[in-house]
């Protein structure tokens, strides 16, 4: 009968079945969802990470890129200026450059807007020239186009024959030539005076026809250290909406730039520090550039690797240097003179001044241009503009940000020096920012997938140690079933062995006890051989009773059996 302990001990054995039981199914339940959610769990993570705030990771990197930023910039010198006129005769362009300077950016004037999770700023650089990292110097002469003149001209063509003849005068009279000799340092930060400028600053019968924004020419004039020039961005957070990290809100706090009619006004794209996040292959991404008042949409090219990483192309392709040409939705881009694929009219937004933009040496642009002039080579390598991005956070790897300058020389009636030339989209000046992750930030990108992957394979071994602990019990019933059977079969088989090894112990005894009744039977009590030697040797017999000779044969008889139990 068990005791009280064997029960006791059976009943805590049962609950700590129970127990395993309970523990794999939750630890189960915990690895199936887990992993279904594991990527949901991860993302928010990495949103809560990535949201532009004081407080998150991201925000110094972006107040204040930690990247090494060079602009590299390129002249044309114009070789044979005194042939413009010869209509046989092309401009003969040579480029200069690059002129190498590093820039250090910032962003100030930062004011937070929770209300609709966005930020507003402006944008501030400083540029230190490298000279190592330059080919020619700063005093280097370059030959180029009058670009004060050329602006004054084009600006006086939409005015009636009055005001254009004073700027006619005023050309002739301040001896205005086609082009320019000028230093390097004068063309691009330090800029140069000119008599023109200064005659419209002091002159006000033109009134607000006229727009002087600086009492100097320079390509780069007033940018060094000066937060005015781009204006007042307006981006969102992300805090409600990730994929709308960077993306531009407002621009001097307008969403419609007014230099473009319809959709190609609109403030959208993003701001250059951010991109969408989980980029799929195809598509395009836009980015806003203040300095063309418009966004440039770059569409994807293809799948590349940077630094180990994977990442997307994408490039400025024809569609973002067309003017309707080849893409109808561009149509509105003209700005009232519609001209071949490959430049972009920002005249509107450069005080109207006849200011066309394009990707240098006209790459991707119609032939017409670079038919023009001579010294022109567009190459990818070289002249491409594109972005590669991280897919998964849109993260930069690799940009090559590269952008040239022109300027239509055309006839102008009633201004004389613009009188029987040829229309030309003249290029000027041409710049490139690259830049490229650095292995150390490649390395903390790689580890986003690393914990990914580690959260699945977690998951996975949540999973399978749940369902162990949830089998356990019932494999260890069926171990226990089956080796009790299989004793019960041994000991079986055992008791049947023993039961035939009896019954032969058996018959063997009773076979030896048959043969010597046999033998005493068929001998008899005379055919002794005792009894013939003692005949032998007593001829004669002496008489004896009954009981002696009972006793004799008993005797004989025992005497026999002993003998034939010993053989």
């Amino acid at each position: 009968m068990p005791t009280q302990n064997t029960a006791m001990w059976g009943q805590q054995k049962s609950h700590r079945k129970l127990i395993i039981g309970i523990f794999g199914f939750c630890l189960g339940l915990f690895g199936i969802l887990c992993g279904m959610f594991w990527e949901d769990i991860f993302n928010c993570i990495m949103h809560k990470e990535m949201t532009l705030s004081p407080n998150t990771r991201v925000y110094e990197n972006w107040k204040t890129p930690p990247l090494e930023l060079n602009l590299d910039i390129y002249l044309y010198n114009w070789t044979n200026p005194e042939d413009f006129g010869n209509l046989s005769t092309k401009p003969i362009l040579e480029q200069v450059g690059p002129y190498r300077f590093s820039e250090k950016p910032d962003k100030v004037d930062i004011n937070w807007h929770p209300e609709n999770s966005s930020v507003s700023y402006r944008k501030r650089s400083f540029y230190y020239f490298d000279a190592e990292g330059s080919n020619g110097s700063l005093d280097d002469e370059i030959i180029t186009l009058n670009a004060v003149a050329l602006s004054a001209a084009a600006t006086a063509k939409r005015w009636n024959s009055v005001k254009r003849g004073m700027v006619d005068v005023g050309l002739k009279l301040y001896d205005q030539q086609m082009s320019v000799r000028k230093s390097v340092d004068e063309l691009l930060f330090t800029g140069y005076n000119d008599i023109m400028i200064d005659m419209a600053i002091a002159m006000p019968v033109f009134g607000d026809d006229v727009k002087v924004p600086f009492d100097k020419f320079g390509w780069f004039y007033t940018r060094n250290g000066s937060a005015d020039l781009t204006g007042t961005f307006n981006v969102f957070t992300g805090a409600d909406d990730i994929d709308k990290l960077g993306q531009m809100h407002t621009w001097n706090f307008n969403q419609h730039t007014g230099f473009f009619d319809s959709h190609c006004g609109m403030t959208n794209g993003s701001a250059g520090e951010f991109q969408p996040s989980q980029l799929q292959p195809g598509g395009s991404v836009g980015l806003f550039t203040p300095d063309m008042c418009r966004t440039i949409p770059l569409d994807y090219t293809e799948t590349m690797e940077i630094e180990g990483l994977k990442g997307f192309k994408y490039s400025g392709g024809p569609r973002s240097v067309d003017n309707g040409t080849q893409f109808p939705e561009n149509l509105c881009f003209c700005g009232g003179e519609c001209v071949p694929s490959g430049v972009m009219n920002i005249s509107s937004c450069r005080f109207g001044s006849p200011v066309f933009m394009s990707y240098p040496h006209f790459y991707n642009g119609d032939q017409f241009y670079v038919d023009q002039v001579e010294g022109l080579e567009p190459t990818k390598e070289n002249h491409e503009f594109y972005m590669v991005l991280e897919p998964r956070t849109g993260i930069a790897l690799e940009v090559a940000a590269r952008f040239q300058v022109n300027m239509l020389v055309e006839p102008i009636e009633g201004i004389a020096l613009y009188t029987d030339i040829p229309r030309i989209f003249f290029p000027l000046i041409w710049f490139e920012q690259k830049v490229r992750i650095t292995p150390e930030l490649a390395d903390q990108l790689k580890v986003l997938p690393i914990v990914l992957l580690a959260g699945q394979i977690f998951a996975g071994t949540c999973l399978a140690i749940g369902l162990l602990l949830l089998c356990w019990t019932p494999v260890a019933e069926l171990l226990i079933w089956c080796q009790r059977r299989s004793d019960r079969y041994d000991l079986k088989t055992q008791h049947k062995g023993n039961g035939q090894e009896y019954k032969s112990r058996s018959s063997s005894a009773d076979d030896l006890k048959s043969k010597a009744s046999t033998l005493v039977c068929e001998q008899g009590p005379d055919s002794s051989p005792l009894l013939e030697d003692r005949r032998k040797e007593k001829p004669s017999i002496q008489p004896m009773s009954k009981s002696q000779t009972g006793e004799s044969v008993a005797t004989a008889s025992t005497g026999i059996s002993d003998e034939s139990k010993q053989n």
